[in-house]
């Protein structure tokens, strides 16, 4: 029993954790202060948004000096095909909670139309894979429980979970102005607990009720040569769950440095500052101080976002890609 007892108590702080991340949500979906220079991983129609091979690098370090906090890198690499007709991508996610390491590879496909010579209007797919592993030999015992060291439920790599998912999205943008609207995962993986065996398995179902809908906006505001505003929110809606708002403002100045600030409704508020080194390359930080209780036991959270823009041949990037 004492062997089970510790066992639970774990299970239940990795829940909280991931709960205290996610908003207690069955299916929840990685975190991310600078989503607005990544969002292929939460609307596959984004894919070739910048008439360019668009690669994006995000690291996040989130409640640093707490146990067991979330670490989480995101790599998207997309662009348009066929002309601009469709645009394709790649995703991958790994993230590390406790105990839990989760892996996830998608693929995007997104169909494009163009309304104007500046405005696209674009329908995408995206189908991947999901690993989970729970591991509980990272576990660290207290030492009234040392004597269970050589139990093999401490010893061996833990669980291995794989599951299958869809999304699917549509996003319309011209060169100061998007609007997105996406449920990334339509699946909902839940992992499961055996008592009998004390394995994990996953429980796979649509239910509309758990599927997380985002509302992706954006404008930018134009002040003179040297100055101007880009702005953008993203709701996060769920059944029977309060909205989450993330809102956002940063300044480009003379084209080079980015500098603004961002709030996520009941979590955090966030100073960002980047440098746009030349128009294909960018690179930004993010600094986020939560305003939940967490904050008392914790030293904020650090996120980095690198982004490279590759020209397609006899084509010149000029202006820096806001969106």
């Amino acid at each position: 029993m004492m062997k089970f007892k510790l066992i639970r108590i774990q299970l239940i702080t990795g829940i909280l954790l991931m709960g205290l991340n996610y908003g207690l949500k069955a299916q929840f979906d990685a975190m991310f202060t600078q989503y607005m220079f990544n969002e292929s991983f939460i609307n596959p129609a984004y894919a070739g948004s910048k008439e360019a091979m668009s690669l994006t690098l995000l690291h996040r370090q989130q409640w640093v000096g707490f146990n067991g906090r979330p670490v989480t890198t995101t790599f998207s690499f997309h662009g348009p095909v066929m002309d601009g007709k469709m645009g394709a991508g790649i995703n991958v996610l790994t993230e590390q909670i406790g105990f839990l390491n989760r892996s996830l590879v998608y693929g995007s496909y997104a169909y494009r139309t163009q309304l104007s010579s500046q405005s696209h209007l674009a329908f995408g797919l995206m189908l991947g894979a999901e690993n989970q592993l729970y591991s509980f030999k990272t576990l660290t015992l207290s030492p009234d429980e040392i004597h269970h060291a050589n139990d093999p439920n401490f010893n061996s790599s833990g669980n291995n979970l794989t599951s299958m998912n869809v999304g699917t999205g549509v996003y319309y943008s011209s060169p100061d102005f998007y609007a997105g609207f996406s449920i990334p995962r339509i699946i909902d993986n839940q992992a499961a607990f055996s008592l009998k065996s004390y394995k994990r398995y996953v429980v796979s179902r649509v239910q509309f009720s758990k599927m997380t809908l985002n509302l992706a906006l954006g404008k930018v505001f134009k002040i003179n040569d040297e100055l101007l505003f880009k702005t953008n929110a993203l709701l996060k809606m769920v059944s029977n769950t309060p909205v989450q708002i993330d809102l956002g403002v940063n300044a480009l100045i003379r084209e080079q440095i980015w500098a603004g600030f961002s709030y996520r409704s009941k979590s955090s508020v966030s100073a960002l500052l980047g440098m746009q080194v030349n128009p294909q390359f960018l690179v930004n930080y993010a600094y986020d101080f939560s305003t939940s209780t967490i904050q008392m036991y914790s030293s904020g959270s650090h996120e980095i976002a690198l982004n490279y823009l590759f020209a397609y041949k006899g084509k010149k990037i000029i202006n820096p890609r806001y969106f």
